[in-house]
Parts: C-alpha cells; sequence; structure tokens
C-alpha cells in the first residue's frame, strides 16, 4: 500500500461549475503509478464545491448554476453575513449543499470515472480567485 499527497491549484473561474477534470489529471503525473486505489479530493475553501456529474452537455453546468442561483438568492433579507459581499452568503450554502469533497475509484493508473463523468468546481463567488485542491492518492502498484 502506497500514499502520494499533492496539491493543485486551479486556475480562476467566474461563478459557475467548471469540468476540471483535465486540469486535475494533467497536474497528478502521480497516478500513473497507481494500479488500483482511491483518489480523495478535497478543496481548501468555503466557498466552492466539488462534485461528480456529466461530462459532455455544457448546459448540465448552466442549469446547474441557474437552479443553484434560485435556490440560493442573493441579497435575501434574513442574511447576516453580509460584510464581504452579496455573493458571500450564498456562496458558502451553496458550498455547503454540495460539499468540499469527491472520492473516485483508481483502477489501471486512471481514474475509473464512467464515460460521462467528470469532475466539476463548483464556484461560488463572482471573483473566486484561484482554488486550491488537495489531493491524496491511496492504493497499490501491481
Amino acid at each position: 500500500m502506497r500514499w502520494h499527497q499533492t496539491q493543485i491549484r486551479l486556475k480562476p473561474r467566474p461563478r459557475g461549475f467548471h469540468l476540471v477534470t483535465s486540469e486535475i489529471l494533467a497536474a497528478l503525473p502521480e497516478l500513473a503509478n497507481f494500479d488500483v486505489g482511491l483518489a480523495h479530493l478535497f478543496i481548501q475553501h468555503t466557498s466552492a464545491s466539488l462534485s461528480i456529474n456529466e461530462n459532455a452537455d455544457p448546459d448540465v453546468r448552466g442549469d446547474m448554476e441557474r437552479w443553484f442561483s434560485r435556490a440560493v438568492p442573493e441579497n435575501a433579507p434574513y442574511f447576516e453575513h453580509t460584510t464581504e459581499g452579496p455573493d458571500d452568503m450564498p456562496a458558502h450554502i451553496k458550498a455547503l449543499l454540495v460539499g468540499p469533497a469527491v472520492t473516485v475509484p483508481i483502477r489501471g493508473g486512471r481514474l475509473a470515472l464512467g464515460t460521462w463523468q467528470g469532475i466539476y468546481l463548483g464556484e461560488h463567488r463572482d471573483q473566486g480567485g484561484a482554488r486550491t485542491i488537495v489531493v491524496t492518492l491511496l492504493g497499490d502498484s501491481g
């Protein structure tokens, strides 16, 4: 059994759901050294999230953003935490709903995602900046 842990800094993105699988894989050459195992990805932020969903049709990501924006609107009169801007408290709630982490099986040195699955960054701030993900790999190399 072997372990590997690294940090990946994702480029800044605007508010929305973004497919980041390729960016993560490009920064993770060590994955090829694992025949079987688990990849755990954890985002170190309270206003962004990680999830797995459809990687083919970008309309899905747009629909997700539109749904979340309606479900958790800005400027709600009941928000008290408003000093960091009208998008901040809704961003915290959205991040709580989606979650900060995903775990993906490793098979043959690759992430064993389904054909239509990709890793999403949920950027819930208007200007969230670069985001940091801690990736922990655990497994065997054959």
